[in-house]
């Protein structure tokens, strides 16, 4: 009974189980993405984004994060790469705005890391954090490093662009041909304490086939999804969130614990099975994160 808990950092329990790309450029999008119940929003100046349309999505990313208008919902901005003719420009409108966090495409080094914090923290953005895309071969050769960055509090996976890179077909039954690569980034993430979130699912008018990859990102350990279409939230929100019966079990095996450490006792069972402290601070997280969801 006296193996130590585990702290439950603030960061990890922040809600990120449904985290929604929004075009920037789009109007009409960022006025709808005001209501839509997810956790998080990327508003997006990279890939959904015509060349044309950058300036106009850059001012608009700014507005939407500074406007107020987006309740407790998590606001970030997608830049596009360093090596683009956008990205210095991306970087410093949107330090203006001093989002949560900026999402920086096809991470592959410490070294490119340590750049982007140091244009944030020269435009006075010290307290926005990097989400690092993750979603090339040589970003999960290195995402433990990656991860590791003292600035980085999120790791994406990019599904897509890593499936093109590694010459892999999308769409393949359970990701088979990704799970190697996808179970690195999180074993990466979790040893540097930091949260993981899971790649998009292409086909919208599949709810089926996003719950089932859903349910396969919860069992994984990701602690989220990112996603391309409103009507995949509800899904996704649903799949992170505990259940009634996983809250009540939580609360049995804390008190459980509690009492058998009261009586000097040093095994614990509660309906039929040993409890650990690994199995009360899975607890603790448990409800920790309904109590951080309830509110939403």
């Amino acid at each position: 009974m006296s193996d130590e808990l585990r702290p439950v950092s603030s960061e990890e329990l922040r809600p990120r189980r449904s985290v929604l790309y929004m075009p920037a450029a789009n109007e009409r999008a960022l006025e709808k993405a005001k209501l839509i119940p997810c956790d998080a929003i990327i508003f997006d100046l990279e890939d959904a984004v015509a060349p044309d349309a950058k300036p106009l999505a850059r001012a608009q990313a700014v507005a939407a994060v500074t406007s107020g208008q987006y309740g407790s919902r998590e606001l970030t901005i997608r830049c596009n790469g360093l090596s683009t003719l956008w990205g210095s420009d991306d970087i410093a409108a949107a330090a203006t705005a001093a989002p949560s966090a900026i999402v920086i495409p096809k991470v592959e080094s410490v070294a490119y890391l340590d750049d982007i914090a140091a244009r944030l923290d020269a435009a006075g953005a010290t307290g926005t954090s990097i989400w690092a895309m993750v979603e090339t071969p040589t970003a999960i050769f290195d995402v433990r490093t990656i991860a590791a960055h003292s600035r980085v509090s999120v790791l994406v996976i990019g599904t897509n662009d890593l499936a093109r890179e590694l010459r892999a077909p999308l769409g393949v039954a359970g990701r088979t041909n990704l799970t190697p690569y996808l179970a690195t980034a999180v074993l990466a993430a979790r040893e540097s304490g930091k949260v993981v979130l899971d790649g998009v699912y292409n086909d919208v008018k599949d709810l089926d086939g996003f719950v089932a990859e859903c349910r396969q990102g919860v069992e994984m350990g990701f602690d989220g999804k990112t996603l391309i279409h409103p009507g995949q939230v509800d899904a996704a929100n649903n799949a992170w969130s505990p259940t009634e019966d996983e809250i009540a079990t939580a609360r049995r095996v804390i008190e459980a614990y509690a009492e058998a450490e009261a009586d000097g006792r040093g095994v614990v069972t509660v309906d039929g099975r040993m409890v650990e402290a690994l199995h009360v601070d899975n607890a603790r997280r448990t409800l920790a994160v309904a109590d951080s969801i309830a509110p939403l």
